[in-house]
């Protein structure tokens, strides 16, 4: 066996070098009852990863058992989260295409002994079910003969009974130290909408017994999970077994993926979309795989992010600053550079007279990249910040009798400051060296600070948007998440950009020189910067 490869890869290398299975087969298994996040990006680099290196195919499935609480809205969201990855499934399957002949294989397990119909509530089936150390108490319906569950369950289809009055369980132990294998419900009567079905059925199969089914419908060679299955294995193995499924589909648990200062919960993010937290389920500060497009994240990052962590066995969160510290340095290599002033502050400079272009490299990094040209005159802005009246020691930025060098452009020095009644700078007066240009600097002056800046008569207005994280600081992990949800993690400036970026297309990522990386898009026809992730990198290597 190679050492290489995660253990799942180690464990499909063994069972294909000992002829267990021929060709490997997985599935990605969403519900759709909502949008998925970014924990869902590790089970599909599991499951379509694991397919594609050793040669197989993985299809889309589809777990729709639960119709109360999907829709074909996300049904579709699903798919395009899937193809936006860059992944792409053999098969869409539905678990309710199976739905006949799941019913079937119930009564089977009727007819064996090893099913029966029970009157219990769901509330007294828990309060039965016993405890970790204590067996649970046998329904009074465990022994009801063969013929009469028959009868009751195919009753229970035909929509005699109401919701909850009756429901179909599973003969298994209700002694055996693990909870699921204490007699399951398997099937319970729902009246509900399904988003494929309609009302054809009344009566829904439990996910615990219809997933090994419908993996071996499928010819799922490996049913890849989180770990949170792992206790359900006895139960998946049982329905394969006593069914007689042959060859019967392996289940594997690995870790999920769990980050810091992220809401991974659906019911949560369900939550913030209903009460207006968000904007919507592809809000850019949530953690949808929606939300991440559409804050601009690449495909490619979020892939490589889930190869870094690896695939393992035991449960661990992962620090949200390593994620983005990987879509930074993919950004950083490719992104192209740029320039806008989120707070502008005017400086003109006296002794420039008419227009010229300079040269502006799109992307240090990028071998062939080239430059582009940008226009520059006597009237610019540069940042607030970026001049002080005051300025404390070892400021590198401009202050009055001191140098900067404007990027890609000339060394200026500061000699006078324009404030308001307020006692504001409203304007900075410079002197300019000519033989300072970049690239062709003969004028010996020493300037240890670079401003971007933008030319004032050639710039266009746009709106910037900044993100802070939707959940507060791990320290708040002890308390709920409606406790430490970031109710003022959206900040927007009205800023100044390079016009560049207005004939950008849509969606294209940029490096914004000294400010972080942005993604252009319009809002109300004006140009939009959205960030997508700071320059600075808080990850502690």
């Amino acid at each position: 066996m190679s050492e290489n490869g995660n253990f799942i890869e180690q464990i499909v290398e063994s069972d294909l070098a000992e002829s267990k299975i021929g060709a490997v087969k997985t599935r990605f298994p969403p519900e759709p009852n909502g949008y998925l996040h970014v924990g869902h990006a590790k089970s599909m680099f599991v499951n379509f990863g694991t397919a594609q290196k050793f040669g197989g195919t993985c299809n889309l499935f589809f777990d729709d058992t639960n119709p109360s609480k999907e829709k074909t809205e996300f049904v579709e969201a699903i798919k395009q989260d899937i193809r936006w990855l860059g992944y792409a499934w053999e098969k869409e399957v539905y678990a309710s295409d199976f739905f006949e002949v799941i019913y079937d294989y119930a009564e089977r397990l009727i007819l064996a002994g090893k099913a029966f119909v029970c009157d219990l509530s769901a509330e007294e089936i828990k309060n039965t079910r016993g405890t970790l150390t204590e067996p649970g108490q046998e329904s009074p319906y465990r022994t009801r003969p063969v013929e009469e569950n028959i009868k009751l369950f195919r009753e229970m289809r035909a929509g005699k009974y109401a919701d909850g009055e009756k429901c179909l369980r599973a003969k298994i132990d209700m002694s055996s130290p693990n909870m699921n294998m204490r007699d399951p419900v398997i099937y319970r009567i729902l009246r509900a909408e399904h988003h494929r079905t309609g009302d054809k059925w009344c009566i829904y199969p439990m996910y615990d017994y219809a997933h090994p089914i419908c993996d071996y419908l499928q010819g799922v060679t490996h049913s890849l999970c989180t770990l949170e299955f792992e206790d359900h294995r006895p139960l998946y193995d049982w329905v394969g077994l006593t069914l007689g499924f042959a060859p019967k589909p392996r289940q594997i648990e690995f870790a999920r993926l769990n980050l810091t200062n992220l809401v991974m919960s659906k019911r949560y993010l369900k939550k913030l979309v209903e009460e207006g937290t968000v904007h919507g389920w592809d809000d850019p500060r949530m953690p949808t795989l929606a939300g991440l497009r559409n804050r601009g994240i690449p495909a490619a990052a979020v892939r490589d992010f889930c190869a870094r962590i690896g695939v393992v066995k035991a449960n661990s969160e992962c620090e949200i600053s390593y994620f983005e510290a990987v879509v930074r340095e993919y950004l950083n290599a490719h992104a192209p550079r740029a320039m806008a002033v989120l707070e502008p502050l005017k400086l003109t400079i006296t002794n420039y007279e008419g227009s010229e272009e300079t040269d502006f490299e799109i992307n240090q990094l990028e071998e062939n990249a080239g430059t582009r040209k940008i226009a520059f005159s006597d009237t610019l802005y540069i940042e607030k910040s970026d001049f002080s009246l005051d300025p404390p020691p070892k400021y590198h930025r401009l202050k009055i009798g001191g140098y900067a060098r404007l990027k890609n452009a000339y060394i200026v020095r500061c000699d006078e400051a324009v404030t308001d009644g307020n006692g504001e700078v409203t304007e900075i007066k410079c002197t300019y060296f000519p033989e300072s240009k970049s690239g062709a600097d003969t004028s010996g002056i020493k300037a240890k600070g670079v401003l971007h800046w933008v030319d004032a008569k050639t710039c266009v207005d746009a709106v910037v948007k900044q993100y802070d994280h939707l959940l507060r600081d791990a320290d708040y992990a002890g308390q709920d998440f409606s406790e430490r949800i970031n109710t003022e993690s959206e900040h927007v400036f009205f800023a100044k950009a390079e016009p560049y970026l207005v004939s950008a297309e849509e969606g294209t990522a940029f490096q914004l020189m000294r400010t972080g990386y942005y993604k252009t898009c319009r809002e109300n026809d004006k140009l939009c910067l959205s960030e997508i992730v700071s320059l600075k990198d808080n990850f502690n290597k």
